[in-house]
């Protein structure tokens, strides 16, 4: 095979979970191949870039064999060159439970943003 569209060579090789995450990514704009905005049908060949902002992370590959069938991880990791910088580290999670005296009714607006905080959530 000398091409297959972008879309469906991210779901083959397992940088997606869906064909249709990839095919989102590209309507949304996030997958450049060439460095050039992709649709879902942009066909890709042999040494093409890709750039794709997936899953909160930057992902930069090059394509060294098109393929149209999703395969196994082992064969999917043949197919591209990654050139991605390396994931952020992960700050280890900090157990923090907002505990409440029983019988004290619901939080208050200001209790809420406070818990949120703690929590590291934002509304």
């Amino acid at each position: 095979m000398d091409s297959a569209r972008v879309d469906q060579w991210l779901w083959s090789v397992r940088l997606t979970k869906t064909r249709a995450d990839a095919a989102a990514a590209c309507r949304g704009g996030r997958v450049e191949v060439n460095g050039k905005v992709a649709k879902p049908a942009t066909k890709i060949v042999v040494d093409d870039r890709i750039e794709a902002r997936l899953a909160g992370r930057q992902r930069i590959v090059v394509v060294t064999d098109v393929i149209a069938k999703r395969v196994g991880a082992a064969v999917a990791e043949g197919c591209f060159v990654d050139h991605s910088p390396p994931p952020p580290e992960r700050l280890p999670e900090v157990a923090v439970f907002a505990e409440r005296d029983r019988g004290t009714g619901r939080p208050t607006k200001r209790d809420r943003r406070k818990i949120d905080q703690l929590r590291g959530q934002r509304r």
